[in-house]
């Protein structure tokens, strides 16, 4: 069995807040958006071959509704490999530091935010002691 891809889906009360984290300072772009009333329910962003998607809590519950249940509330935590954390740190300039930056045991540079939605995301770069 190959394994193609895996992609995250993180669950929000809105969408819309997150364009600006991932879209307008990281530089993804918004390949899909479906729309559920006068807001989005669900939207894919992609950048080179990494893939995030979003999905509301009010989309999920029309989707399924018994899976709905399970996610209710829930947060996420991602761990994204960058080449060069330097250029994601200046990306994030204003946005509150969770997680400030450090060198893990294993090599990694990293520094940790919160996108708007209260997911903890991780940005490393692997090795970067050893430069």
């Amino acid at each position: 069995m190959d394994v193609k891809r895996i992609t995250p889906v993180l669950y929000v009360q809105e969408i819309e807040p997150c364009f600006k984290f991932w879209v307008d300072r990281l530089g993804f772009a918004k390949t899909v958006e479906v729309p559920d009333g006068n807001r989005l329910g669900f939207a894919i962003l992609q950048k080179n071959n990494a893939e995030i998607m979003y999905q509301t809590f009010a989309s999920a519950e029309k989707d399924s509704p018994a899976t709905a249940a399970e996610i209710s509330g829930g947060r996420t935590f991602l761990y994204i490999e960058v080449d060069k954390l330097d250029d994601i740190i200046a990306a994030l300039k204003g946005v509150p530091i969770v997680l400030p930056v450090r060198t893990t045991f294993y090599g990694a540079k990293e520094i940790g935010v919160k996108d708007p939605a209260g997911h903890m995301v991780v940005f490393a770069e692997m090795n970067a002691a050893q430069k």
